[in-house]
């Protein structure tokens, strides 16, 4: 599986922006889907998920209310929107896909690059 992620870029904070992933394949509706971002000196961390069957789970306190996963099975994609973006979001973000439930993550998108401005 190939993940392409995409929609990154430079948004003043309090802007919005919206992140893609779309994944290679005919699986794409059996996988849980990840968002994952890593600041500078920081480590990889997971934002949000969502099943298979669309259950939602956040993971960071600081994005419940300002950001959202959803996913179009019929594009094979999964998007993470971000509202009302804050400096400390800059990241470089990435997607990710799982085949079992509550493992790790198998497969990995190259990141796209998040820089909020103040």
């Amino acid at each position: 599986v190939q993940l392409q992620a995409s929609g990154g870029g430079l948004v003043q904070a309090g802007g919005s922006l919206r992140l893609s992933c779309t994944a290679s394949g005919s699986l794409f509706s059996t996988y849980d889907m990840g968002w994952f971002r890593q600041a500078p000196g920081k480590e990889r961390e997971i934002v949000l998920s969502i099943s298979r069957t669309e259950g939602i789970f956040y993971y960071v306190d600081s994005v419940k209310g300002r950001f959202t996963i959803a996913r179009d099975n019929s594009k094979n994609t999964v998007y993470l929107q971000m509202n009302r973006v804050k400096p400390e979001d800059t990241a470089v973000y990435y997607c990710a896909a799982r085949r079992t439930y509550n493992a790790g993550f198998d497969y990995w998108g190259r990141g796209t690059q998040v820089t909020v401005s103040s």
